[in-house]
Formats: C-alpha cells, sequence, structure tokens
C-alpha cells in the first residue's frame, strides 16, 4: 500500500496554502456581509434541490478552494445585518480561529492529560461564570448546548433531590419537574429522556406578559403530589425563546426554597446578559439557583457549540455520574476537576474553553456586556418603531433582542397573510427572519443577533413586508 496519498493529506505546505486561501475567502466574506455589502442573507433552494445540487457536485472533482467557495455561498449568512432570525451569534472571528485550533489540535478532554491546556482554561472560564453570577462555591462545566446543558443539570437535580437512588437502582416513584408553558422545548424533551413521561412535566401557565404565573406555583405542586409524584425541580427561563421574556427568578427561588425542590435556570439565551449593567436585573434571583445554563454561541458571540453549565455548590457538578471507568483514571472517589468526563455527556469533548478565552484574551470581559447592551437596545428600538407604524402590531414590549409582531389586514386570515409574509421574505433572501405562534396566533418574530443591525435596517425590514403583504393582498 502506498504512503503517498496519506503524506499529501497531511502536508503542512499544502495546508499552509489552503488554509491562507480559505482565510482569504472568510475575510471577504466577513467584508461582503458584517456591514451589509452583499443583497442577500439567504438564496433559498427547496431541500430536495440542495440534495441534487451536491450530489451532482461530488460527482465532479473540484479543489478544495472551489469547494470552501461553494460552501459560503450556499450558505445562511449569519454575520449579516439583515439576518434578524434564529438565535445563533455571528461568530466573532477570533473565537472561530480558536474553534479552527482546537480542530486541527483535537484534544479529547476526556481526562486531563487529554487536554491539559484547554481544561485549565474551561476552569478559568466556569470561575468567571460564577463570579458574575453570584456563586460563592460555584462549579461546573462546558458542554455541547444548551439541549446537553439542560439535561445534565436536571440529572444532577434528580441525582441531588430524589428519594431514590435512579441512577444506580432505577425510578421506584414518579418524578416530575414544573416549568413555565413557554419554556424551550429542550425541557421537556430532557424530562422525557429522564423517563418522568408527559404526566411528570408539570407546564405552568403564563401571564398576559408571557411570565409563569408563580401564584399558581403552590395549587400545581400540590395537585400533581395529590397524583403520587415527587416534584424534584422546578425551572425558569431566562427569557423564553418565543418571546424573549424571563420569568420572575425570585418568585420561582422562594417556591423552592419552601418546597425544598430543586431550582434550575434555563439561560441559555439571555443568561449573558449578566454581563451587562444595563440589563443584569432581568437575572435578579439567578445567583440563588441551584443550577443555570449559558449559551456562549448565542448572546457572547463564540462559533458553535459552547455553553455553560454552572452549579451554585461546586459538590452537585460532580452528581450526575457515578458510574466507573477505571482506564481513565484511578480514583473514581476523588474530585478530579480535571478529569472531566466524571461530570459530562462527553468523553470525547471538544475544546470549547478556547472559544470563550480567545474573546476575554482579546478583549476582555467588557466585549460581552457591549455585544449584549447593543442587541438588547436593538431589539427595544425595533420595538419602538413598530408600534409607530399604523399597519403593524406588536404583540408585547420586548425586554431583550426577541421581538413578535405582525401586518395587521382587514383583508384576509391575519395568521395565514403573515405566514404568507414570512415565506415570501425567505424566497426574497433580502432578511431572515422567523415566525412563531402565541396562543394560536401566528406573529413574525426578530432576534437581533447581529450589533450592527442599524435603525436604518429595522425601517427596510418594515417597509420590505409592508410591500410583500399588499402584493399578496392584491392578488388574494
Amino acid at each position: 500500500m502506498s504512503t503517498s496519498l496519506l503524506k499529501k493529506a497531511y502536508d503542512s505546505s499544502l495546508f499552509k496554502k489552503e488554509g491562507t486561501d480559505l482565510v482569504n475567502q472568510i475575510s471577504q466574506y466577513l467584508s461582503d456581509t458584517t456591514f451589509g455589502k452583499s443583497e442577500k442573507v439567504i438564496t433559498w433552494t427547496t431541500p430536495e434541490d440542495e440534495y441534487h445540487f451536491w450530489k451532482e457536485y461530488i460527482s465532479d472533482t473540484h479543489t478544495t478552494s472551489d469547494f470552501f467557495k461553494t460552501v459560503i455561498a450556499r450558505s445562511i449568512h449569519t454575520h449579516h445585518p439583515k439576518y434578524i432570525g434564529h438565535q445563533v451569534a455571528p461568530t466573532v472571528p477570533v473565537s472561530a480561529l480558536a474553534t479552527l485550533l482546537s480542530a486541527q489540535l483535537n484534544n479529547g478532554m476526556a481526562v486531563y492529560e487529554m487536554g491539559a491546556a484547554s481544561t485549565a482554561l474551561e476552569r478559568l472560564i466556569i470561575e468567571q461564570f460564577a463570579k458574575v453570577i453570584g456563586f460563592e462555591n460555584g462549579d461546573g462545566f462546558l458542554t455541547s448546548g444548551g439541549t446537553l446543558a439542560n439535561l445534565t443539570a436536571l440529572l444532577a437535580a434528580r441525582r441531588v433531590m430524589a428519594k431514590d437512588d435512579v441512577w444506580n437502582e432505577g425510578h421506584s416513584s414518579k418524578l416530575a419537574i414544573m416549568v413555565s408553558e413557554e419554556a424551550h422545548y429542550c425541557v421537556d424533551r430532557a424530562a422525557r429522556i429522564m423517563g418522568l413521561g408527559s404526566d411528570g412535566i408539570i407546564k405552568v401557565p403564563v401571564d398576559d406578559t408571557y411570565k409563569m404565573r408563580t401564584e399558581l406555583l403552590d395549587s400545581y405542586y400540590d395537585s400533581v403530589v395529590e397524583k403520587g409524584y415527587e416534584v424534584i425541580a422546578i425551572v425558569g427561563s431566562a427569557p423564553s425563546t418565543s418571546t424573549g421574556v424571563y420569568d420572575d427568578l425570585e418568585e420561582i427561588y422562594a417556591f423552592a426554597k419552601a418546597k425544598k425542590v430543586w431550582f434550575h435556570i434555563d439561560a441559555a439565551h439571555g443568561g449573558a446578559a449578566i454581563f451587562s449593567p444595563k440589563y443584569k436585573h432581568l437575572l435578579n434571583g439567578a445567583d440563588k439557583a441551584d443550577s443555570i445554563i449559558i449559551d456562549g454561541h448565542k448572546m457572547m458571540g463564540t462559533s458553535a457549540l459552547a455553553t455553560a453549565v454552572v452549579f451554585k455548590e461546586s459538590t452537585a457538578s460532580y452528581a450526575t455520574f457515578e458510574q466507573k471507568a477505571q482506564y481513565l483514571w484511578e480514583k473514581n472517589e476523588d474530585a478530579d476537576w480535571f478529569n472531566l468526563a466524571k461530570r459530562t455527556f462527553e468523553c470525547t469533548k471538544s475544546m470549547m474553553s478556547l472559544r470563550f478565552y480567545a474573546i476575554i484574551n482579546a478583549y476582555g470581559v467588557q466585549f460581552f456586556d457591549d455585544f449584549v447592551t447593543t442587541l438588547y437596545d436593538a431589539g427595544k428600538e425595533f420595538g419602538d418603531l413598530v408600534k409607530q407604524q399604523e399597519d403593524f402590531e406588536i404583540a408585547l414590549d420586548p425586554v431583550s433582542n426577541i421581538v413578535c409582531f405582525r401586518y395587521k389586514t382587514s383583508t384576509g386570515d391575519i395568521n395565514l397573510v403573515n405566514q404568507s409574509i414570512r415565506k415570501a421574505l425567505l424566497e426574497d433572501g433580502e432578511f431572515y427572519i422567523v415566525g412563531t405562534s402565541l396562543r394560536g396566533e401566528f406573529y413574525l418574530r426578530t432576534t437581533f443577533m447581529n450589533p450592527f443591525t442599524t435603525r436604518t435596517h429595522s425601517l427596510r425590514l418594515l417597509n420590505l413586508i409592508r410591500e410583500v403583504a399588499k402584493a399578496l393582498i392584491s392578488v388574494s
């Protein structure tokens, strides 16, 4: 067998050539998108058309440069100021470079010797989170996304709070968690993975502002206990994904303390507001939580995936997993903060800490304040603009960078009209926004993720929606 192909694949000079070309392409992409030089955020294709394009593409020979160029052209441009859709950050370039480095080094991080630098950096990052949250004895780790982070925290809650040793002995009693009906679907999914079932997920109604109705907590708790369930945790949303509204964390804590249940906060999207003096009040009560998760790839500018799972007490961060893997570490009874496979789902865990630390190293923690505050200000400014338009209505006053609104019409079904507007905008590609359903009503939904999205962009979006709506109505 010849090794010539292997030598070519690992050739450092080839990497330098192709890497330099890629950096130049990304640099051009950033120049074209970040300040809005390119016309479109997305060039829409149907799933089948995209599949067949790539099926044909791989049947031919292309240079690496051409392949990368094609991927960029056919991908959504999250760095464009007219990308106002899903909660994905326009990655800070230095964080992307850190991700490139971690991908090439490929340190698995299950045990310390497989990722010494990134393991130590991860501890420093978690200490920074714990400090700003207000956890004096806090500890935790980084994991791959909010869904996995919420599951890990709730498993810790089960281990600490449940009367049974579920991990080793399985379920012998019915367990339940309490959560807002507006909570992210991943909390529901985590509860089902844990075996709680539909009846073990107690969804508390929200008020007119979409906050959890904390005055109902006692009655909902009593009702589920009467049915033979053991409530182990309550989850606060900070904020809910659909509306960007924060639950009253102080009130939830008071309930959790009175009932002796675990208090967890899903702050995947809005936890980074803790770094903003202007908006940190939205997280009042976070310092009293037993656990909290915060995504770096949403409101902190890191590349995906990178989520902090932070526990108020250090010992709780070890509670989820107790299985032995003696070939990885010698004394399972020791805390061994540096052997991260003891605390996370991942064994081969990526070097996520580099994505955070590269930003802090380059720009300081102040960057996170500037980033969050700018985006939350943009959301509130857009909400004010919508309220000034006679032909638009807003679902509720925004408190974060998420705004739900819609075009008003006296002709046709308002829900169908706005759904058609959303579809038309997607196919047009100049802007990217999404939609959501609130109490059975369809609303357009914007999430301001780019700090360079201006009032001019917002006004253009409203005018474009108006144009699209009138065209749709005229042909209906």
